[in-house]
């Protein structure tokens, strides 16, 4: 009996230490680091974005690691490359996640990117965090693993429309948008403004991301006589078709597009062809001459860095990259994926250095802002024109 005692103790005792040992073997985690992943878009048709936030997420985890790291960490960035195509993304994915083991996704690049891969990685219990997409399924609907950063399309657009309706009087409306998540997305935020308005779209087209001939389309709403269109476009889909509206004559029409055309490439495409253009944001455009201190020395850092200027995308890698180094911090030497999400939950109020909005995460909370105001393109940059909108 005394036998058969001490070996269910025993039996017992190597029980819990298998199971502590389980707890203990956190994926991504190890002594001396941690392994963070990235799917982005490095070439293809917006790789200005893709480079611009991978470099701002790197600029702040080479900062991070060499003060030492987190917790006696250090930070391995791992980034593959998307091409801004589907197939390439799942294929980085399963590569993140099966080779790497990587501990949580950063700002992984694509509305139609994250959305192939999202179920899969959540099923993995890897966090994704601040993806660089502002579509509504990177918050909604809520995941414990899922964290967004800012307004989301649907909210910049509503709030958009109802600002050029309200205050500066336009009645016939149009738009275009890319036939895809991202374009959707955009767009069902200019349906819904307009229906909550009772207000009909006047012209409507969808075009596919690598369309480069937008003149029937423009020859469309034209002849429509639209006085706004909005865009759910991104780089050279709004480029191209303002060019084919200035080319037309067509200079009485006014365009309205989201933060995905937000970029200083748009704003000083060749011969003005996007002068007077519109978007939605949450940030302001990196310049040098920026009347934030902070923002000016980040820039001279950041052109020593890399050797580049930084673009809109820098600036959200970096905040990305900022609040991941915030809630690492928070989460203590015991790094899990708990651990993590109870120091995600726990920043209030955070302010970045390029005087973006306040953000707050919390149990129930995994958008940090919603805010968001209008910008345009004058001269070639673009300057802010309005503060705070809302819908």
């Amino acid at each position: 009996m005394l036998k058969r005692t001490i070996t269910t103790l025993l039996t017992g005792v190597a029980a819990v230490a298998v199971v502590g040992g389980a707890q203990a073997a956190q994926r991504g985690v190890t002594d001396s680091e941690i392994i963070i992943g990235q799917h982005s878009t490095l070439s293809g048709p917006v790789a200005p974005w893709g480079v611009g936030a991978t470099n701002g997420i790197r600029m702040r985890f080479d900062e991070v690691n060499d003060a030492g790291g987190i917790h006696g960490r250090k930070i391995r960035f791992v980034v593959e490359d998307n091409q801004y195509q589907v197939p390439r993304a799942v294929q980085a994915v399963n590569k993140l996640l099966n080779r790497d083991k990587i501990f949580l996704m950063l700002a992984g690049l694509g509305t139609p990117m994250n959305n192939a891969v999202m179920k899969r990685q959540l099923a993995a219990n890897v966090p994704n965090l601040f993806p660089f997409s502002s579509a509504r399924p990177m918050s909604e609907p809520f995941h414990r693993l899922k964290f967004a950063a800012n307004a989301t399309y649907y909210d910049q657009m509503r709030s958009g429309v109802k600002y050029f309706v309200e205050q500066k009087g336009k009645k016939r409306i149009c738009s275009m948008y890319q036939d895809s998540d991202f374009g959707r997305d955009v767009q069902s935020g200019v349906v819904d403004q307009m229906k909550a308005m009772g207000i009909e779209i006047v012209s409507e087209t969808a075009h596919k991301p690598t369309d480069t001939d937008f003149t029937a389309v423009m020859a469309k709403h034209r002849d429509a006589g639209c006085d706004l269109i909005t865009m759910g476009t991104i780089i050279r889909d709004v480029i191209l078709p303002m060019a084919t509206a200035r080319k037309m004559g067509w200079n009485d029409v006014e365009f309205l597009t989201s933060i995905a055309s937000y970029d200083a490439i748009v704003a000083s495409a060749k011969g003005g062809a996007t002068e007077g253009l519109y978007a939605m944001t949450y940030l302001q455009m990196p310049y040098e001459d920026s009347e934030i201190p902070t923002t000016r020395a980040w820039i001279a850092s950041y052109k020593e860095k890399f050797g580049a200027d930084p673009n809109q995308a820098s600036v959200i890698g970096y905040v990305a990259g900022d609040l991941t180094v915030m809630a690492l911090d928070r989460a203590g030497r015991d790094l899990t994926t708990d651990t993590l999400i109870e120091g995600l939950e726990s920043i209030r109020g955070y302010r970045d250095i390029f005087g973006g909005p306040s953000m707050s995460f919390g149990p129930d909370i995994r958008k940090g802002s919603n805010e968001a105001f209008l910008a345009q393109v004058k001269d070639g940059r673009w300057i802010k024109v309005t503060g705070a909108l809302g819908y």
